[in-house]
């Protein structure tokens, strides 16, 4: 007798995403997010997007931020001094943000 495992998850996981090029960064967990958000500035509370540059990596990582998090921020961030990120929810199984 086989069972299948319970469709369990009903959104999608966090996804940041570079604004000026859409370049997808990553797929993050709900307490990456939710330390980004504690973290950086929000102009209000539906606010999704953030500037970060280097002194802000910085900062974050002197904050215990985790390492998983700022390689992937350092990776989408290249070689420029900053950059704009924003985030949304991916639908499960797609890939496409919703």
């Amino acid at each position: 007798m086989t069972t299948a495992a319970p469709d369990v998850q009903t959104r999608g996981m966090p996804r940041l995403f570079r604004i000026d090029t859409e370049a997808n960064i990553g797929v993050i967990s709900d307490a990456q997010l939710k330390f980004l958000v504690e973290q950086l500035e929000e102009e209000h509370d539906e606010d999704q997007d953030y500037f970060i540059d280097r002194d802000t990596l910085e900062l974050l990582s002197d904050n215990g931020i985790d390492s998983e998090l700022l390689a992937m921020l350092e990776k989408g961030m290249g070689d420029d001094d900053s950059m704009d990120i924003a985030w949304d929810n991916e639908e499960p199984g797609d890939g496409k943000p919703r």
